[in-house]
């Protein structure tokens, strides 16, 4: 029974070494941070909000950090209506007074609410535009859109299918109220791009919890120490599964061929993911409150992704065929990262924004294998190196992420357009760049954008890293403090400067490597 209070100590050891680090967490709307965020957005002084009379904020989040400052996050309503790209945080100072505002949204909105197009009509558009298989309408909601510097009245059309490979799809289409035309679209499910003790496949003899039923006959693969996490097996269904059970406790026996096998390393991925944020970021879970999600493995038949679900707030793992079972422990801790993203930033799924929502899942992704300090999996830059069936291969390279042929090693101005999983090589080489630098002893070398380079750098420059922890310190405490739905990179650039001085100080040496970083990417 003492297991609660002494996490909660080592919480708040943690917290007060790490200082710039604090718990966040969804804050009653009468909660007085919240009380007083709204007065700063009612305030004269928070015009650079873009506040109307016609706006309402709900809160999402609150982090406090050691000295009292408050960053608290709201989504926004105009008229009733839920403004997508309108979510703000509020950052004020322990005595109250308004430090800054975070926010994407360009101008006050003055739109009318009256859609010309009706319901019916956006969600017909948007059947015919799903692209997908066994498309369902299960949601029209009337928003507002105001990702881009237009914001426009549109319908929110929420369209359930599946890909062509399997994937479930939750996909919201944006059709224009007035115009009828797809503005926006981006998917809940995020995967792991469209690929692909326990005695696990890829990191050998873990340990691993199990709880015992009330008969002692039989133990769960459910780990009640990381918020009741448990790990399902699909066989090879879509829906439904069973808890993984087992009569000794011991899981697996590190052949693929074991079905065991599989969940033992959706468990070990899980758990370390926990621990890493636990320990390294002081986050609690996924949604920073406590409670393990849980997993699924033996998802479908021979299917070659994995992805995380924040409807089921699952993660789901195939066992492959072009690839082997997608169960590494990198792909475990980007996909559930996705969840972190979903429950702090909620960077939209496309875009500039999707391109970081990927970029921040593969650099936690990679932060967790090297936490795990696993020789069987050591850490590295790779993402996917395991899964692969073509020896020194993976799905994307951090150091230089033109080597998958598509991602972009450099910010340009078409980025946005591109598939978010290759849009986010430029967080992939700015996160490489701030960590390592350019000539890193024992890991490959990263070089430098030029003007004029897109998808491949072509410069010589030279970096000196910072390390890795402080790096993914700065990006974490930027995507959980001050970035906002619609990020672009411009926006990411003055976050992590400002996450670099809350951590370091203002003129120190990492903040100052974080501008050379992103202007190494040629986003200066």
């Amino acid at each position: 029974m003492t297991r609660f209070p002494l996490r909660a100590a080592a919480l708040a050891a943690l917290l007060a070494c790490t200082s710039g680090l604090a718990l966040a967490a969804k804050p009653a709307d009468d909660h007085p941070a919240v009380q007083r965020a709204l007065a700063q957005l009612s305030a004269a002084a928070s015009s650079d909000a873009r506040v109307s009379s016609a706006d309402a904020f709900s809160p999402v989040d609150l982090v406090v950090d050691a000295d009292g400052t408050e960053h608290v996050r709201l989504n926004r309503s105009h008229q009733g209506l839920r403004v997508i790209g309108g979510d703000v945080v509020v950052h004020s100072a322990a005595g109250g007074r308004l430090i800054d505002v975070s926010r994407q949204q360009a101008q006050v909105l003055t739109l009318s609410v009256k859609p010309t197009v009706k319901a019916d009509a956006a969600a017909k558009s948007a059947l015919a535009k799903f692209g997908h298989f066994d498309g369902q309408i299960v949601g029209k909601e009337l928003v507002i859109h105001a990702r881009t510097a237009d914001a426009r009245l549109a319908w929110d059309v929420q369209v359930h299918g599946v890909r062509a490979d399997g994937t479930p799809s939750e996909a919201h289409l944006l059709i224009d109220a007035r115009t009828g035309a797809l503005i926006d679209r981006w998917d809940d499910i995020h995967t792991a791009d469209a690929v692909g003790t326990g005695s696990t496949l890829y990191s050998g003899v873990v340990p691993l919890h199990g709880n015992l039923n009330n008969k002692g006959t039989k133990y769960s693969l459910e780990d009640l120490t990381r918020g009741g996490h448990t790990v399902k097996d699909m066989a090879n269904a879509t829906s439904g599964g069973k808890v993984m059970k087992d009569a000794n406790n011991a899981w697996g026996n590190g052949l693929k061929t074991d079905k065991q096998t599989a969940a033992a390393d959706a468990a070990y991925g899980q758990n370390t993911t926990w621990d890493y944020y636990l320990n390294v970021l002081g986050r609690s879970g996924i949604a920073n409150d406590g409670k393990g999600a849980y997993s699924r493995v033996h998802y479908s038949s021979n299917y070659d992704n994995a992805f995380w679900s924040d409807a089921c707030f699952c993660m789901t793992y195939g066992d492959g065929s072009f690839f082997n079972p997608l169960v590494s422990l990198d792909v475990a801790g980007h996909e559930m990262t996705h969840g972190v993203t979903s429950r702090t930033a909620g960077l939209i799924y496309s875009g500039e924004s999707g391109g970081l929502n990927e970029g921040t899942s593969d650099i936690f992704g990679s932060m967790v294998e090297y936490y795990a300090a696993n020789a069987n999996d050591p850490g590295d830059y790779d993402i996917g190196e395991e899964i692969s069936k073509t020896a020194g291969k993976a799905l994307r390279y951090m150091n230089k992420p033109s080597r998958d042929g598509s991602s972009a090693d450099c910010w340009y101005s078409g980025v946005g357009n591109i598939d978010v999983h290759y849009s986010s090589g430029v967080a992939n080489h700015f996160f490489f760049l701030l960590a390592e630098g350019t000539a890193p002893s024992g890991l490959p070398a990263s070089p430098t954008c030029q003007a004029g380079d897109t998808r491949v750098a072509t410069g010589s420059g030279s970096l000196t890293g910072i390390g890795r922890d402080k790096a993914a310190k700065i990006w974490y405490r930027a995507l959980t403090v001050y970035m906002t739905a619609s990020e672009t990179y411009a926006k990411a650039r003055t976050d992590t400067l400002k996450a670099a001085v809350d951590l370091y100080g203002a003129g120190s040496t990492e903040a100052l490597a974080v501008a050379a970083a992103w202007t190494a990417v040629n986003r200066p």
